[in-house]
Protein backbone atom coordinates (compact mmCIF):
# COMPACT_ATOMS: atom_id res chain seq x y z
CA UNK A 1 0.00 0.00 0.00
CA UNK A 2 1.47 3.38 -0.94
CA UNK A 3 1.54 6.36 1.38
CA UNK A 4 -1.34 8.18 -0.29
CA UNK A 5 -3.69 5.22 -0.08
CA UNK A 6 -2.57 4.55 3.49
CA UNK A 7 -3.39 8.10 4.55
CA UNK A 8 -6.75 8.04 2.79
CA UNK A 9 -7.64 4.78 4.48
CA UNK A 10 -6.51 6.08 7.85
CA UNK A 11 -8.57 9.21 7.38
CA UNK A 12 -11.69 7.23 6.52
CA UNK A 13 -11.17 5.06 9.59
CA UNK A 14 -10.85 8.08 11.85
CA UNK A 15 -13.93 9.66 10.29
CA UNK A 16 -15.92 6.46 10.83
CA UNK A 17 -14.87 6.39 14.49
CA UNK A 18 -16.03 9.97 14.98
CA UNK A 19 -19.32 9.69 13.14
CA UNK A 20 -20.24 6.37 14.74
CA UNK A 21 -19.99 7.91 18.21
CA UNK A 22 -17.74 5.10 19.38
CA UNK A 23 -14.39 5.64 21.08
CA UNK A 24 -11.55 4.01 19.18
CA UNK A 25 -9.65 1.30 21.01
CA UNK A 26 -6.02 0.30 20.56
CA UNK A 27 -4.84 -3.11 21.76
CA UNK A 28 -1.27 -3.09 23.12
CA UNK A 29 0.64 -6.02 24.60
CA UNK A 30 4.04 -5.51 26.25
CA UNK A 31 6.47 -7.15 28.65
CA UNK A 32 5.47 -7.07 32.32
CA UNK A 33 6.51 -3.97 34.32
CA UNK A 34 7.81 -2.32 31.17
CA UNK A 35 6.01 1.01 31.02
CA UNK A 36 5.50 4.07 33.22
CA UNK A 37 2.28 4.24 35.28
CA UNK A 38 1.09 7.36 33.41
CA UNK A 39 1.99 6.38 29.83
CA UNK A 40 -1.24 4.72 28.77
CA UNK A 41 -3.53 7.21 30.54
CA UNK A 42 -1.70 10.14 28.93
CA UNK A 43 -2.04 8.61 25.46
CA UNK A 44 -5.74 7.86 26.02
CA UNK A 45 -6.46 11.42 27.12
CA UNK A 46 -4.53 13.11 24.32
CA UNK A 47 -6.00 10.99 21.52
CA UNK A 48 -9.46 10.43 23.05
CA UNK A 49 -9.11 6.67 22.75
CA UNK A 50 -9.16 3.62 24.99
CA UNK A 51 -6.20 1.27 25.26
CA UNK A 52 -6.54 -2.40 26.09
CA UNK A 53 -3.18 -3.17 27.68
CA UNK A 54 -1.89 -6.63 28.59
CA UNK A 55 1.50 -8.19 29.33
CA UNK A 56 3.57 -11.30 28.65
CA UNK A 57 6.74 -12.72 30.22
CA UNK A 58 8.84 -13.90 27.27
CA UNK A 59 9.04 -13.92 23.48
CA UNK A 60 7.74 -17.48 23.28
CA UNK A 61 4.55 -16.47 25.10
CA UNK A 62 4.18 -13.52 22.74
CA UNK A 63 4.54 -15.73 19.67
CA UNK A 64 1.96 -18.14 21.04
CA UNK A 65 -0.56 -15.33 21.43
CA UNK A 66 -0.17 -13.81 17.94
CA UNK A 67 0.70 -16.77 15.67
CA UNK A 68 -2.89 -17.24 14.51
CA UNK A 69 -2.83 -13.86 12.76
CA UNK A 70 -6.23 -13.20 14.31
CA UNK A 71 -5.27 -12.32 17.88
CA UNK A 72 -6.91 -8.92 18.13
CA UNK A 73 -3.68 -7.14 19.15
CA UNK A 74 -2.32 -4.10 17.33
CA UNK A 75 1.07 -3.24 18.88
CA UNK A 76 3.51 -5.64 20.54
CA UNK A 77 7.15 -5.45 21.71
CA UNK A 78 9.33 -8.40 20.58
CA UNK A 79 13.07 -8.54 21.20
CA UNK A 80 15.16 -7.45 18.22
CA UNK A 81 16.21 -10.96 17.15
CA UNK A 82 12.55 -11.94 16.73
CA UNK A 83 11.86 -9.26 14.11
CA UNK A 84 13.04 -11.40 11.16
CA UNK A 85 10.87 -14.42 12.06
CA UNK A 86 7.83 -12.18 12.59
CA UNK A 87 8.41 -10.55 9.20
CA UNK A 88 9.04 -13.87 7.44
CA UNK A 89 5.84 -15.31 8.92
CA UNK A 90 3.88 -12.32 7.62
CA UNK A 91 2.80 -11.28 11.13
CA UNK A 92 4.02 -7.66 11.19
CA UNK A 93 3.28 -4.70 8.95
CA UNK A 94 5.81 -2.34 7.34
CA UNK A 95 6.02 1.06 9.03
CA UNK A 96 5.19 4.44 7.52
CA UNK A 97 8.17 6.62 8.40
CA UNK A 98 6.24 9.74 7.50
CA UNK A 99 4.40 9.22 10.78
CA UNK A 100 7.39 8.45 13.01
CA UNK A 101 10.08 10.67 14.58
CA UNK A 102 12.88 8.10 14.49
CA UNK A 103 15.41 10.93 14.28
CA UNK A 104 15.11 11.11 18.09
CA UNK A 105 17.01 7.82 18.33
CA UNK A 106 20.75 7.44 18.83
CA UNK A 107 22.39 6.91 15.39
CA UNK A 108 23.24 3.27 16.16
CA UNK A 109 19.53 2.61 16.75
CA UNK A 110 18.46 4.38 13.56
CA UNK A 111 20.32 1.79 11.51
CA UNK A 112 20.50 -1.40 13.63
CA UNK A 113 21.76 -4.76 12.37
CA UNK A 114 18.40 -6.46 12.79
CA UNK A 115 16.33 -3.88 10.83
CA UNK A 116 18.72 -1.52 9.01
CA UNK A 117 16.12 0.97 7.77
CA UNK A 118 13.64 0.41 10.61
CA UNK A 119 11.18 -0.81 8.01
CA UNK A 120 9.45 -3.10 10.51
CA UNK A 121 10.25 -1.98 14.03
CA UNK A 122 11.00 0.96 16.34
CA UNK A 123 13.55 0.46 19.16
CA UNK A 124 11.84 0.86 22.54
CA UNK A 125 14.30 0.00 25.34
CA UNK A 126 17.57 -1.95 25.51
CA UNK A 127 19.66 -3.83 28.03
CA UNK A 128 22.70 -6.09 28.42
CA UNK A 129 23.31 -9.50 29.98
CA UNK A 130 26.13 -9.62 32.55
CA UNK A 131 27.03 -10.39 36.16
CA UNK A 132 25.70 -8.76 39.33
CA UNK A 133 27.47 -9.44 42.61
CA UNK A 134 27.67 -8.34 46.22
CA UNK A 135 30.96 -6.49 46.82
CA UNK A 136 30.69 -6.70 50.61
CA UNK A 137 29.99 -10.45 50.89
CA UNK A 138 31.34 -12.16 47.80
CA UNK A 139 35.02 -13.23 48.01
CA UNK A 140 36.17 -11.87 44.63
CA UNK A 141 35.23 -9.40 41.90
CA UNK A 142 34.06 -11.27 38.80
CA UNK A 143 35.54 -10.19 35.48
CA UNK A 144 34.96 -13.17 33.19
CA UNK A 145 32.19 -15.61 32.37
CA UNK A 146 34.51 -18.32 33.67
CA UNK A 147 34.12 -16.81 37.15
CA UNK A 148 30.60 -18.26 37.19
CA UNK A 149 32.20 -21.71 37.19
CA UNK A 150 34.47 -21.10 40.22
CA UNK A 151 33.76 -23.24 43.32
CA UNK A 152 33.29 -20.14 45.51
CA UNK A 153 29.93 -19.55 43.80
CA UNK A 154 28.38 -22.80 45.10
CA UNK A 155 24.92 -22.21 46.54
CA UNK A 156 25.31 -18.44 46.30
CA UNK A 157 24.69 -18.00 42.57
CA UNK A 158 21.73 -17.89 40.20
CA UNK A 159 21.78 -18.15 36.43
CA UNK A 160 19.17 -16.77 34.08
CA UNK A 161 16.32 -19.09 33.20
CA UNK A 162 16.98 -18.27 29.57
CA UNK A 163 18.47 -20.57 26.95
CA UNK A 164 20.03 -17.70 24.97
CA UNK A 165 22.01 -16.37 27.90
CA UNK A 166 23.03 -19.53 29.72
CA UNK A 167 24.34 -21.00 26.48
CA UNK A 168 25.80 -17.61 25.60
CA UNK A 169 27.83 -17.48 28.81
CA UNK A 170 29.09 -21.05 28.33
CA UNK A 171 29.98 -20.40 24.68
CA UNK A 172 31.84 -17.18 25.47
CA UNK A 173 33.70 -18.93 28.31
CA UNK A 174 34.97 -21.43 25.74
CA UNK A 175 36.05 -18.66 23.36
CA UNK A 176 33.16 -19.06 20.92
CA UNK A 177 30.62 -16.54 19.70
CA UNK A 178 27.95 -15.76 22.30
CA UNK A 179 25.31 -16.54 19.68
CA UNK A 180 27.08 -19.46 17.99
CA UNK A 181 25.20 -21.44 15.33
CA UNK A 182 27.66 -24.36 15.46
CA UNK A 183 26.12 -27.66 16.60
CA UNK A 184 29.51 -28.89 17.82
CA UNK A 185 30.12 -25.73 19.86
CA UNK A 186 26.63 -25.92 21.37
CA UNK A 187 27.28 -29.49 22.51
CA UNK A 188 30.54 -28.38 24.14
CA UNK A 189 28.63 -25.55 25.83
CA UNK A 190 26.08 -28.04 27.13
CA UNK A 191 28.88 -29.96 28.86
CA UNK A 192 29.94 -26.72 30.55
CA UNK A 193 26.39 -26.03 31.70
CA UNK A 194 26.03 -29.51 33.16
CA UNK A 195 29.39 -29.17 34.93
CA UNK A 196 28.24 -25.85 36.42
CA UNK A 197 24.88 -27.14 37.69
CA UNK A 198 26.07 -28.21 41.19
CA UNK A 199 27.10 -24.60 41.82
CA UNK A 200 23.79 -23.05 40.75
CA UNK A 201 21.20 -22.20 43.38
CA UNK A 202 18.44 -21.68 40.79
CA UNK A 203 17.70 -20.71 37.20
CA UNK A 204 15.62 -17.54 37.60
CA UNK A 205 15.27 -14.15 35.96
CA UNK A 206 13.67 -11.08 37.57
CA UNK A 207 13.25 -12.97 40.87
CA UNK A 208 17.01 -12.63 41.42
CA UNK A 209 16.56 -8.93 42.18
CA UNK A 210 14.88 -9.39 45.57
CA UNK A 211 17.19 -12.25 46.52
CA UNK A 212 20.25 -10.11 45.80
CA UNK A 213 18.84 -7.14 47.70
CA UNK A 214 18.20 -9.41 50.69
CA UNK A 215 21.71 -10.91 50.47
CA UNK A 216 20.47 -14.46 49.87
CA UNK A 217 22.12 -14.51 46.43
CA UNK A 218 25.64 -13.06 46.17
CA UNK A 219 26.31 -13.41 42.45
CA UNK A 220 23.98 -13.75 39.48
CA UNK A 221 23.91 -13.83 35.73
CA UNK A 222 21.30 -11.18 35.06
CA UNK A 223 20.12 -8.35 32.85
CA UNK A 224 21.28 -4.78 33.45
CA UNK A 225 17.72 -3.68 34.15
CA UNK A 226 17.31 -6.24 36.95
CA UNK A 227 20.77 -5.37 38.26
CA UNK A 228 20.00 -1.65 38.38
CA UNK A 229 16.78 -2.24 40.30
CA UNK A 230 18.73 -4.42 42.76
CA UNK A 231 21.48 -1.82 43.10
CA UNK A 232 18.83 0.79 43.87
CA UNK A 233 17.79 -1.41 46.80
CA UNK A 234 21.25 -2.42 48.05
CA UNK A 235 24.30 -0.17 47.67
CA UNK A 236 26.66 -3.14 48.15
CA UNK A 237 25.71 -4.55 44.74
CA UNK A 238 27.59 -3.98 41.48
CA UNK A 239 27.16 -5.06 37.86
CA UNK A 240 29.99 -5.99 35.49
CA UNK A 241 30.14 -6.96 31.84
CA UNK A 242 32.66 -9.78 31.27
CA UNK A 243 35.87 -9.29 29.34
CA UNK A 244 34.57 -11.76 26.73
CA UNK A 245 31.63 -11.04 24.43
CA UNK A 246 28.27 -10.57 26.13
CA UNK A 247 24.75 -9.99 24.79
CA UNK A 248 22.87 -6.76 24.26
CA UNK A 249 19.15 -6.83 23.53
CA UNK A 250 16.72 -4.26 22.21
CA UNK A 251 12.97 -4.67 22.62
CA UNK A 252 11.14 -3.08 19.71
CA UNK A 253 7.61 -1.85 19.01
CA UNK A 254 5.93 -3.38 15.95
CA UNK A 255 2.49 -3.18 14.40
CA UNK A 256 0.83 -6.49 13.65
CA UNK A 257 -0.25 -7.05 10.07
CA UNK A 258 -3.70 -8.08 11.31
CA UNK A 259 -4.28 -4.65 12.90
CA UNK A 260 -7.25 -2.69 11.55
CA UNK A 261 -6.07 0.41 13.42
CA UNK A 262 -2.78 1.11 11.64
CA UNK A 263 -3.14 4.90 11.82
CA UNK A 264 -3.75 4.87 15.59
CA UNK A 265 -0.98 2.29 16.06
CA UNK A 266 1.46 4.64 14.32
CA UNK A 267 0.32 7.44 16.63
CA UNK A 268 1.15 5.22 19.61
CA UNK A 269 4.61 4.37 18.28
CA UNK A 270 5.31 8.04 17.66
CA UNK A 271 4.00 8.88 21.13
CA UNK A 272 6.54 6.56 22.82
CA UNK A 273 9.25 8.07 20.61
CA UNK A 274 8.68 11.46 22.22
CA UNK A 275 11.70 12.34 24.39
CA UNK A 276 9.70 13.14 27.52
CA UNK A 277 7.64 9.94 27.24
CA UNK A 278 10.63 7.66 26.57
CA UNK A 279 12.61 9.30 29.38
CA UNK A 280 9.80 8.81 31.88
CA UNK A 281 9.46 5.13 30.95
CA UNK A 282 13.21 4.47 31.08
CA UNK A 283 13.62 6.22 34.44
CA UNK A 284 10.62 4.41 35.93
CA UNK A 285 11.55 0.88 34.86
CA UNK A 286 15.32 1.49 35.22
CA UNK A 287 16.43 0.39 31.79
CA UNK A 288 18.30 2.05 28.93
CA UNK A 289 16.55 4.18 26.34
CA UNK A 290 17.69 4.08 22.69
CA UNK A 291 16.26 7.60 22.35
CA UNK A 292 19.08 10.18 22.34
CA UNK A 293 16.80 13.11 23.05
CA UNK A 294 15.17 11.21 25.90
CA UNK A 295 18.60 10.32 27.32
CA UNK A 296 19.37 14.05 27.57
CA UNK A 297 16.33 14.50 29.83
CA UNK A 298 17.34 11.81 32.34
CA UNK A 299 18.84 12.71 35.76
CA UNK A 300 22.63 12.95 35.71
CA UNK A 301 22.98 9.93 38.00
CA UNK A 302 21.04 7.78 35.52
CA UNK A 303 22.99 9.05 32.51
CA UNK A 304 26.22 8.21 34.34
CA UNK A 305 25.12 4.69 35.34
CA UNK A 306 27.61 2.26 33.78
CA UNK A 307 25.16 -0.53 34.62
CA UNK A 308 22.61 0.86 32.17
CA UNK A 309 24.93 2.72 29.80
CA UNK A 310 28.34 1.04 29.41
CA UNK A 311 31.15 3.12 27.94
CA UNK A 312 32.05 2.87 24.26
CA UNK A 313 34.94 0.43 24.77
CA UNK A 314 32.78 -1.93 26.82
CA UNK A 315 29.85 -1.65 24.43
CA UNK A 316 32.14 -2.60 21.56
CA UNK A 317 32.37 -6.14 23.04
CA UNK A 318 28.61 -6.60 22.89
CA UNK A 319 26.96 -9.05 20.52
CA UNK A 320 23.44 -8.26 19.35
CA UNK A 321 22.23 -11.84 18.83
CA UNK A 322 20.53 -12.35 15.50
CA UNK A 323 18.10 -15.07 14.45
CA UNK A 324 19.56 -18.56 14.44
CA UNK A 325 18.62 -21.20 11.82
CA UNK A 326 15.52 -23.18 12.92
CA UNK A 327 17.42 -26.46 13.17
CA UNK A 328 20.00 -24.85 15.48
CA UNK A 329 17.25 -23.35 17.65
CA UNK A 330 15.66 -26.79 17.97
CA UNK A 331 19.01 -28.39 18.86
CA UNK A 332 19.86 -25.73 21.42
CA UNK A 333 16.40 -26.00 23.03
CA UNK A 334 16.81 -29.79 23.29
CA UNK A 335 20.31 -29.46 24.76
CA UNK A 336 19.00 -26.91 27.27
CA UNK A 337 16.18 -29.23 28.35
CA UNK A 338 18.66 -32.09 28.74
CA UNK A 339 21.07 -29.92 30.75
CA UNK A 340 18.40 -28.71 33.16
CA UNK A 341 17.18 -32.24 33.79
CA UNK A 342 20.67 -33.79 34.07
Amino acid sequence: MNRRVFLMTAGLGALHACTSGKTQRLNVMNWGDYIAPTTIATFEKEFAVRVRYATYENNEELFGKIMSGNSGWDVVFPTHNRIDPLRDLGLIAPLDHGRLTTSNLFPRFQNPLWDPSLDWSVPYMWTTSGIAYNRAKFPFQPASWSDLWRPETRGKMTMLDDVDDVFGAALAKLGFLYNSASADELRKAQREIIAQKPLVRAYISTEARDQMVAGDVLIAETFATTAQLAIDGNADLSYVLPKEPYAAYCDCAVILKESKRAALAHEFLNFILRPEISAEIAQTIRTATPNEKAFALLPAATRQSTTLYPDAATLARAEWPLTLPPEIVRLRDRLWTEAKSA
